[in-house]
């Protein structure tokens, strides 16, 4: 998988020298009053046009939808029919000609004001414009590709999450005094939820998660494409085509977004870090359940990597970035955001081993029963080997990594996460971090309703209160959205 992460990412940045030799982006258009704009794409058209059923009868009953007009090679309107196989195939837009395009209308009737009152909200809109596109070019290259795969990128982005991540950039870039940017903070955010749905696909694969979002993962629903009993192995590598088919697409949304030269160069430098930065953070997720020696500082630099990097401090330089931020407030920016990410994984270590399944979407104990090298197990086996406590080693040895743990065996190595005080440590630790957060955020010298936004968003990921330390477990107040490639609350596990 990291293979095919890179191929796909060295793919995009060609794409990328190809837009960028053409010379600058232009910048935002000026946006209409949101007065009398149309009111947006119906929600039960998530592409925003109406859809018809096509089937072809030389492929059986595949019946799929589409969603408005194809667009003809050169980007102009028009249909085309079903792809035929022995004639020429119409190619999408080419690089060039997508770069020179004029932005999508809707991009105009978005105000600052619309937006500041339902950022999530606006950047499902926006990504319903760019999947559109997104979808009429995978269109124009084959019909089952678009049933399969791409429309189960489009699904699976639009279909859950509260956009946490968008929603730092979003709101870094207005602390920071931005405006201007709109458009092209939208369309960021958009990336940003393809390269989220390319890091889940690709979680729930390695780990042989059933299930995300309370309903079955995407390997699990392709097992069943070919028909008949459910084909595992092609389940598996389909689901890692449509990760890298978000990544791609996350890629080519960043490659389009437009903005000047200098801004340019630095989301793209932040850009390229973050997508490196998660893919290592999910290496050593792995490594670590491999391993024989698993440490607390190890868990530490993989929570850093997977989560506060990823989810919350690079989109944050990501805003700063589109304001054009100088660099001590953006180096308090991304302190502020490392800190709450970091409280953010700690609190997930514990919602993973104690928390509710009709919360997370997860089996209850599942990180345990999976052997995820987490900070909680790590601090509770270091305590009990500092203690000489052998007994409790044996019941962590027993249980951590252990698939068909019962449901008395968990009670067991939740008790011993508990006796250890590595439950209480976790959860001190992560209370600190989160005080850290708003500490560092007071140095940015932000504008004051940004700052107040930021403010909120950074303790709804690392503030709140964690199951409690005994009795079943339950349902928690917080985090309220999930933020790495293991939890999403409603976002993430």
């Amino acid at each position: 998988m990291r293979l095919t992460r890179a191929a796909v990412s060295a793919s995009a940045d060609h794409r990328r020298s190809d837009r960028s030799s053409g010379g600058a982006q232009p910048p935002d258009r000026p946006r209409r009053p949101a007065e009398g704009a149309p009111a947006g794409p119906d929600a039960r058209e998530p592409y925003g046009a109406t859809a018809r059923a096509h089937d072809d009868p030389a492929d059986g009953d595949h019946t799929r939808t589409h969603d408005g007009p194809r667009r003809a090679a050169d980007g102009s309107g028009g249909t085309r029919g079903s792809h035929d196989p022995d004639g020429p195939a119409a190619a999408p837009p080419g690089p060039e000609a997508r770069a020179a395009a004029p932005l999508d209308p809707f991009e105009s009737v978005e105000t600052v004001e619309a937006v500041d009152a339902d950022v999530a909200g606006a950047v499902l809109r926006t990504a319903r414009t760019v999947l559109r596109d997104h979808l009429a070019e995978a269109s124009a290259i084959d019909d089952v590709f678009t049933r399969d795969l791409a429309r189960r990128v489009a699904d699976f982005t639009l279909g859950g999450g509260k956009r946490a991540r968008p929603r730092f950039l979003w709101w870094a870039m207005r602390a920071c005094g931005g405006a201007d940017a709109a458009g092209a903070a939208l369309r960021l955010g958009v990336a940003l939820e393809l390269i989220q749905t390319c890091a889940l696909v690709h979680d729930d694969v390695m780990d042989g998660s059933p299930l995300r979002r309370g309903r079955p993962a995407v390997h699990v629903e392709l097992a069943g494409v070919p028909g008949g009993p459910p084909d595992t192995a092609f389940g598996t590598s389909a689901a890692v085509l449509v990760g890298d088919l978000a990544l791609a697409w996350a890629d080519d949304t960043v490659a389009a977004v437009p903005t000047d030269p200098a801004t340019r160069r630095r989301v793209l430098t932040i850009w390229r870090a973050m997508r490196t930065e998660m893919v290592a953070g999910q290496y050593l997720d792995l490594h670590g359940q491999a391993a024989v020696t698993r440490t607390a500082t190890h868990a530490l630099r993989t929570a850093c990597l997977k989560s506060a990097l990823y989810s919350v401090e690079r989109p944050l330089a990501l805003g700063a970035a589109l304001a054009g931020a100088d660099d001590r407030t953006t180096a308090a920016l991304c302190a502020a955001g490392r800190s709450a990410g970091t409280a953010f994984q700690l609190r997930d270590d514990l919602l993973g081993a104690f928390g509710d399944p009709a919360v997370t979407g997860k089996p209850s104990g599942g990180d345990l029963r999976d052997g995820k090298p987490t900070y909680l197990v790590a601090v509770a086996r270091e305590r009990a080997e500092a203690a000489g406590d052998t007994a409790l080693l044996a019941v962590l040895d027993a249980g951590v990594g252990d698939p068909a743990l019962t449901d008395e065996g968990l009670a067991r190595l939740r008790d011993a996460l508990t006796r250890s005080g590595a439950r209480a440590a976790v959860e001190h630790r992560a209370d600190r971090l989160a005080a850290e957060a708003e500490a560092r955020l007071d140095l940015a010298g932000l504008h004051p309703e940004g700052a107040r936004q930021l403010r909120l968003l950074l303790r709804e990921a690392a503030g709140g209160r964690t199951p409690p330390q005994s009795g079943p477990p339950v349902p928690p107040s917080a985090p309220a959205f999930g933020l790495g490639p293991g939890f999403e609350g409603d976002t993430t596990r």
